[in-house]
C-alpha cells in the first residue's frame, strides 16, 4: 500500500503533477491519497474526479489510518524552499519527497529538515539533485515529468486561425524566473520590425507576490498586480511599448484546453532564467510538434538540446536576494540573443517544422507512467 500526498489541480503545475501521478501510482500499487479536499472543477472533470476520490482520504480519517500509513511507503510533496512535508504528520516504513526548488543557496536548516524528515529527496529536475547532492543531502535522486500524450500531441497541428500572421506563444504566471520582461522587449522590438505578429500570452498570476518580484527587471517598466488580469497585462505590455492590436491574452485555463492554443501558435518561447522541474508547459508546448526558443539552463537541460529546440546559449548569472540575503544566482539569457533567436525563427519558418517534429519525437520518452514506475520502485526501498 502507498500513501500519497500531493496536491491536485489543474491550472497549476504542482496540481497537474500530482493528479497524473496519483492516479498513475494506484494503477501500480493500492493507494490512498491524503490532499485538501476538492472537486470535478478543482482536478478537470467527473471522470477524473470520480478516479482520484476513490483514493482520498478525507482530513478527519488520517488519524483512524494511522497505524496503516505507518506500514505503507510514503510519497509526499514537497511545496516550500524549507524542504518540509506537505502533510507534516504523516510518516511511513519509508519516506520520499518530491520537490521543484529554484534557492541555490540551500541553508542548513532546509538539508536537515530533509534528512530528518525524508528517507530519500527527489528533485524533478538533474539540476535539483546535483544541488541537493552539492548541499551534502546524499540521497538525492531525479525524476522527471511526463506528458500527457492523449492531449498534448503533433496530430492535427496546423493553425486554424491566424494564418496569415507568426504567432508567439509565451507561457507561465508572469514572474522574474518567468522571464516575461525579456519575452515583452524582444516581442516589441520583433513588432517593430515586422508587421504580421501576434503574441498569445498566458501570464495569469494569482499571487500578487510573485508578479511583484518582476519589479527586479532592468529591461522593462514595472506595472504592479491587479485582480484584473487582462487590464494589468495590457497595461505593462502598452507601457513597454508593445502594440496591443498585435496581442492576446489568455484568462486563466486548465491544463487540458492548452493544446488548442499551442497547436495555433509557429513558436513557443521560453526564456527562463530558472526551472526547478523541466518546465511542464515548455513539455506539452514541444509534444505538440511546435519549437520552441528555450535557456539553456536548469531544468530545460533535461529535456531541450541542440537537436530539438532553439537554444538559447548566452546567458549571464543574475542574483536573486529575499531581503538583504542572496539565495539564488540563476542564469538570464542576453536579450540581444533572444532577439536574434526569434528574428530567425520568423525568417527560417520551414526549418521550425523540422525542430517542432524533433521536439514532439524527444518528448515521447517523457510519460506519467515511467514517472510513476521509477517513484514506486524507489518506495520500495
Amino acid at each position: 500500500m502507498l500513501t500519497l500526498a500531493l496536491p491536485l489541480g489543474n491550472y497549476h503545475g504542482w496540481g497537474v503533477c500530482g493528479k497524473y501521478l496519483s492516479r498513475e501510482l494506484a494503477r501500480l500499487e493500492p493507494a490512498r491519497l491524503v490532499t485538501p479536499p476538492f472537486d470535478a472543477g478543482t482536478v478537470g472533470d467527473e471522470l477524473e474526479f470520480a478516479a482520484l476520490q476513490g483514493l482520498y482520504v478525507a482530513p478527519e480519517d488520517v488519524e483512524l489510518l494511522r497505524e496503516e500509513i505507518a506500514e505503507s511507503a510514503v510519497l509526499q510533496a514537497i511545496t516550500d524552499h524549507r524542504f518540509l512535508p506537505m502533510a507534516p504528520g504523516l510518516r511511513g516504513r519509508r519516506n520520499v519527497g518530491y520537490t521543484f526548488f529554484e534557492n541555490t543557496v540551500l541553508g542548513r536548516e532546509a538539508i536537515e529538515n530533509a534528512r530528518r524528515h525524508f528517507d530519500l529527496v527527489v528533485g524533478g529536475c538533474s539540476w535539483c539533485r546535483d544541488l541537493l547532492r552539492g548541499h551534502g543531502l546524499a540521497n538525492a535522486e531525479a525524476i522527471f515529468q511526463g506528458v500527457d500524450r492523449s492531449v498534448f500531441n503533433p496530430h492535427e497541428n496546423a493553425k486554424q486561425f491566424f494564418e496569415d500572421r507568426f504567432v508567439v506563444f509565451s507561457g507561465g504566471k508572469l514572474e522574474f524566473r518567468k522571464a516575461q520582461d525579456l519575452v515583452i522587449r524582444a516581442f516589441a522590438v520583433l513588432q517593430q520590425r515586422h508587421d504580421d505578429v501576434v503574441l498569445v500570452n498566458a501570464w495569469v498570476n494569482h499571487w500578487a507576490q510573485s508578479w511583484r518580484t518582476m519589479a527586479a527587471s532592468r529591461h522593462i517598466e514595472f506595472v504592479d498586480w491587479s485582480p484584473d488580469h487582462a487590464a494589468a497585462a495590457s497595461e505593462l505590455l502598452a507601457r513597454n511599448g508593445v502594440d496591443l492590436g498585435g496581442v492576446v491574452t489568455l484568462s486563466a485555463k486548465p491544463n487540458t484546453a492548452m493544446a488548442r492554443i499551442y497547436k495555433n501558435t509557429d513558436v513557443g518561447l521560453f526564456p527562463n532564467r530558472c526551472e526547478g522541474g523541466t518546465n511542464l508547459a515548455l513539455m506539452e508546448y514541444m509534444a505538440c510538434g511546435k519549437p520552441a526558443i528555450v535557456s539553456n539552463s536548469s531544468g530545460h537541460r533535461d529535456v531541450a538540446n541542440e537537436r530539438n529546440a532553439i537554444l538559447l546559449n548566452a546567458l549571464q548569472p543574475v542574483s536573486v536576494s529575499d531581503g538583504a540575503q542572496v539565495v539564488a544566482v540563476w542564469d538570464e539569457p542576453l536579450l540581444e540573443d533572444v532577439v536574434e533567436k526569434l528574428e530567425w525563427a520568423y525568417q527560417n519558418r520551414g526549418a521550425l517544422a523540422r525542430i517542432g517534429e524533433a521536439g514532439a519525437h524527444a518528448m515521447e520518452a517523457f510519460t506519467w507512467q515511467d514517472a510513476a514506475a521509477r517513484f514506486r520502485a524507489l518506495l520500495a526501498g
